[in-house]
């Protein structure tokens, strides 16, 4: 699984220059979507600056039947903090907010804490000094208040960075919580007010919309992975915690009228220079990222992907030539099976006129699942056996030194398994266990009975023979 929260690498990364044919991508999409086992996608492609394809397959939701279409809407993730930059750019251009000014200046939970001289700049840029795992801790504990925003940027106020500011680029969903609030503060309107009043309907971006807490039935339904198939996500409850920085539900259509606005070198719902700023390296720190994109000096291209529950999103231009390319589905990725890079970044390939190199083998990350899922029938096998043998185990408990240890020795790496579970591996993802749970629900399953199984295979064995030799006593 990509690293939640965190942004996939672009696309061009690793293809280059070639004739492509935009009308390959359908029979393309024929050919790859069994493999990612998505239910629905999305895409439209700009040529020239000017929307040239839409295309759609599948499902919106499996148990209706009912068709994706260009204005069906998809939950995009972290493709929304390019919204969140672009609010902070026209507070900007609107002599409201300072780029270099700190955080302190604006927000005044932040005026005595640790993080009080971090800068607009560097919250933008993710070079603030805050972590991953910091930024995907709020996900445990938001609710759907109206002041729920605010209440969260209170608390992230009290915690120090994890870094020194601008030592280290690390993308974190805390940088865009707290300049969601600063859209507020500097702005006199919540954040999904100025979203809309100042971006989304300018745009003409009519079937978009930025979460407010509600349940919306009308959206796409989610899938996340389910031991190599896709497990619906219901009700399609939106959040409005995690607006600023994955928060917007919209549409192919509505995402290409953005990226033609964005790369149209006009002043409109921000100035063409402000624009070219948000698309190039922020500073030193972040070579590769600007404000709310993901940018690649050598090649012109800018673009972000989205990571939600159930929901996936990638989206990429070349302002110089004027193409781009979003894709969305309604579906999370598993771990080895079901996964969709190969489908997006395909897709992405075909439309811009590239090359298409394939993704690497998975056939790793694939054993490792079925590992997983065959621990536990393992260890299950393995207690079945130790019943068998409860009388040797009972010899052990009697016999010297070799035998007590052979007997309690299990005990060790099957604790060390549940720290590595409980503690290693979130911390591997830069995610709490219940974040990660939302996304992969069933990697999070044989993870933890694996723990569990293993733990209870130790103990069996130790209850037996002790339990079974004070009785024989």
């Amino acid at each position: 699984m990509h690293r939640l929260l965190a942004i996939f690498a672009l696309a061009l990364c690793s293809i280059g220059q070639a004739a492509g044919a935009t009308g390959s991508i359908d029979s393309f999409i024929a050919r790859e979507m069994a493999q990612s086992g998505a239910p629905g996608i999305a895409y439209a492609v700009v040529e020239n600056g000017e929307i040239a394809k839409i295309g759609t397959r599948g499902v919106e939701d499996r148990d209706t039947g009912k068709k994706v279409t260009g204005d069906t809407q998809f939950l995009i993730g972290s493709l929304s903090k390019s919204f969140t930059a672009l609010a902070i750019m026209q507070l900007v251009e609107a002599g409201k907010v300072e780029l270099d000014a700190p955080i302190s200046r604006y927000l005044g939970s932040f005026a005595d804490g640790p993080a009080q001289s971090i800068t607009i700049r560097q919250l933008l840029s993710h070079t603030s000094g805050y972590s991953t795992l910091q930024g995907n801790y709020s996900h445990q504990d938001r609710s759907n208040a109206p002041d729920e925003l605010a209440r969260q940027v209170e608390r992230d106020a009290a915690e120090a960075p994890a870094y020194p500011a601008e030592s280290r680029y690390e993308y974190s969903n805390r940088n865009y919580q707290i300049l969601g609030r600063l859209v507020e503060v500097a702005s006199g309107q919540d954040f999904a007010s100025y979203v809309s009043a100042n971006i989304l309907r300018p745009i003409g971006m009519d079937h978009s919309f930025v979460s407010d807490g509600a349940v919306h039935p009308e959206m796409a339904t989610g899938y996340a992975p389910w031991f190599t198939g896709k497990r619906a996500i219901s009700p399609n409850q939106t959040h409005r915690s995690v607006a600023p920085q994955g928060g917007i539900v919209s549409t192919a259509r509505d995402i290409a009228r953005y990226m033609q606005v964005m790369m149209n070198g006009e002043d409109d719902v921000l100035s063409a220079a402000g624009k070219a700023q948000m698309m190039q390296p922020a500073n030193a720190a972040a070579p590769n990222y600007g404000f709310g994109w993901v940018v690649d000096p050598g090649d012109g291209s800018v673009g972000h992907s989205g990571t939600s529950p159930g929901y996936e999103t990638l989206a990429n231009m070349i302002p110089a030539e004027q193409k781009a390319v979003v894709v969305l589905l309604n579906s999370g990725s598993g771990t080895g099976f079901g996964e969709n890079a190969a489908l997006q970044n395909g897709i992405t390939a075909l439309a811009l006129g590239l090359d298409q190199n394939g993704e690497p083998s998975r056939w790793q990350q694939k054993a490792l699942f079925v590992s997983l899922v065959l621990i536990p029938l393992l260890f299950l096998a393995s207690m079945a056996w130790a019943w068998r043998k409860r009388a040797e185990l009972r010899a052990k408990a009697k016999s010297g030194p070799f035998g007590l240890f052979s007997l309690w020795f299990p005990l060790v790496p099957t604790l060390a398994m549940v720290w590595i579970v409980f503690g290693l591996v979130p911390g591997l993802f830069g995610v709490s266990m219940n974040t990660l749970r939302q996304f992969q629900p069933d990697l999070v399953l044989a993870l933890v009975a694996c723990a569990a199984t293993g733990l209870l295979w130790a103990v069996f064995r130790l209850a037996l023979a002790y339990i079974g030799k004070r009785r024989s006593a």
